[in-house]
């Protein structure tokens, strides 16, 4: 028998998308958030990231430095409402020094969208981000940007797709030149162009024609580029790969767009395509076995903690992804690892740094629960019976510094900045044998960077970092794992949680260790 809430969460689930966009750093993937939002209605006027020194930041990017830096340092999230959908646009930093966080907040979306520039191809933070994406098995839509500026042939950058990440493609549409003679795109779905026209695609010109022989493509493209294009799409209707739309689910094949973000051309077509194909959101696997969407019982898992989003209230914001059921405002939940009962009393929905109290939210949805220190990444809410949701990974940094404090009496401060910064996966935290020194391991330089910012802005502690010489972390399981055998470029540390990792400056002392310690198990995420 379904009931009026089964109904309500049907149709609910029906009309979310929840998506990350991924892509290397000047991708132009701030750019292309913004238009979107810019077609939800959510923003009034994009702000594009060239000029930064404008006081008109891009809405996504909140944080002192990513304003000063023009990168989006931090995954924030954004949402609005687009023909009947809503939609919730997860976006992760693409700078490479960020990693870390992009690979977990890809733990809540259930598609991602890899933004590629036309002239650079694939490059090598979209390939680690979608390995993640791989290991999920989450569809993967394709928007090759900046087609205004001169580019790759758009067969070498498919072929790229397939040689360096594995994925086939299906061009939804197809350039007609590029640079400056970038005219415009053919639609292979709806058969028609669409055409460029410089920078303003408040309203895109769009021609119907009866398919790309039509005098009009001719006539529109001149002769040669219109050779050109003749001769592509008849090479892609016979050799190319058709769309195949239970391969594009399981993330076996890709849907490609092309386009130019910041003229806002393809942009709207893209996102109308998206929503149509993107999957709504999908069952999770718990402790219990399977949770469907429609399950009636609440449930959900932290993928993210934030501190001080709000500067002058010190706060701290948990990010929860709602998997089941209905959320209301005031609603008492179960924290599993906590094992106790907590009263969600101000969930908030995001613009970036514009929030607003949310009453009511379904799966898909991502709301941000003010934090007094009780959450932890990964911790499960749920109605009813304790569910607890696949632990989110830990993968290993590849840049290590040794911390220590300026100022000795601003101890509790700068432990409070660490444990902060720790839970929001800011950095990880190593511990040596015997010495007990501090240890900072991370993806990247630039999150040295941000730690020593915050913690002088946030917290009030001047630190000093000496880079050591490792290069990655292997978490050890086995028994009698013996310090001693890690002592020829290499250390053992502990992580917070009290397991021992190992520490390497190179693949050598790698590989002798492993040698020493044949019973042990050198694992690349936390276990």
């Amino acid at each position: 028998m379904t009931t009026k809430l089964s109904q309500e969460l049907q149709s609910e689930v029906d009309k979310r998308r929840t998506f990350a966009i991924i892509s290397h750093p000047d991708a132009g993937k701030t750019t292309l958030t913004e238009k979107l939002l810019l077609f939800g209605g959510a923003i009034r006027l994009a702000g594009t990231v060239k000029g930064r020194k404008a006081s008109k930041h891009a809405t996504s990017d909140w944080m002192e430095i990513e304003k000063q830096r023009g990168i989006s340092v931090t995954s924030s999230v954004m949402q609005f409402d687009y023909n009947g959908h809503r939609v919730n646009i997860l976006d992760t930093p693409g700078h490479q020094d960020f990693s870390e966080d992009t690979y977990r907040t890809l733990t809540a979306a259930d598609s991602a969208v890899m933004l590629i520039d036309s002239a650079k191809g694939v490059e090598l933070q979209t390939k680690k981000l979608f390995q993640v994406c791989r290991q999920r098995g989450i569809p993967i839509f394709t928007f090759i940007n900046k087609l205004d500026r001169e580019g790759r042939n758009p067969f070498d950058l498919l072929e790229e797709l397939e040689q360096v990440l594995g994925i086939r493609s299906y061009p939804m549409n197809w350039p007609i030149g590029s640079g400056k003679q970038f005219c415009g795109v053919y639609d292979r779905q709806k058969v028609r162009l669409e055409l460029f026209q410089g920078e303003d695609h408040t309203n895109i010109e769009v021609r119907d024609v009866t398919g790309y022989e039509d005098p009009l493509v001719e006539q529109i493209a001149g002769p040669y580029l219109y050779e050109r294009l003749k001769e592509d799409l008849e090479l892609l209707d016979v050799a190319g790969d058709p769309l195949d739309m239970e391969k594009v689910l399981a993330g076996e094949l890709t849907p490609v767009f092309f386009g130019s973000g910041i003229n806002n051309f393809g942009v709207q077509t893209f996102l109308e395509n998206f929503l149509s194909m993107a999957p709504k959101p999908e069952s999770h696997n718990s402790s219990v076995g399977t949770i469907e969407p429609t399950n009636e019982k609440f449930s959900g898992f932290i993928f993210k903690i934030q501190a001080n989003m709000n500067p002058a209230h010190r706060d701290r914001v948990a990010f929860l992804r709602i998997c089941s059921g209905k959320f209301e405002r005031g609603m008492s939940v179960r924290h599993v690892r906590a094992g106790k009962d907590i009263k969600l009393a101000q969930p908030q929905q995001f613009l970036a740094q514009d929030r607003d109290i949310v009453d009511t939210a379904y799966p898909g949805d991502i709301i941000g629960l003010f934090d007094p220190g009780i959450f932890r990444i990964g911790d499960s809410l749920s109605q009813g019976s304790e569910i607890v949701y696949e632990e989110l990974p830990t993968f290993s940094p590849e840049l290590f510094s040794k911390v220590t404090v300026k100022n000795a009496l601003k101890h509790k401060q700068y432990q409070k900045g660490i444990d902060q910064l720790t839970e929001e996966g800011t950095i990880q935290v190593f511990t040596t044998i015997g010495f007990e020194d501090t240890i900072l391991g991370v993806v990247g330089q630039l999150q040295f960077e941000v730690f020593e910012h915050r913690m002088k802005a946030e917290y009030g502690v001047d630190v000093m970092l000496q880079r050591q010489n490792f290069q990655f972390a292997r978490w050890l399981v086995g028994d009698g794992i013996d310090p001693s055998k890690f002592r020829i470029n290499s250390q053992l540390v502990k992580d917070k949680k009290g397991n021992y990792v190992a520490l390497f400056e190179n693949e050598y002392a790698l590989r002798t260790a492993m040698e020493k310690n044949p019973d042990a198990r050198f694992l690349e995420v936390a276990p």
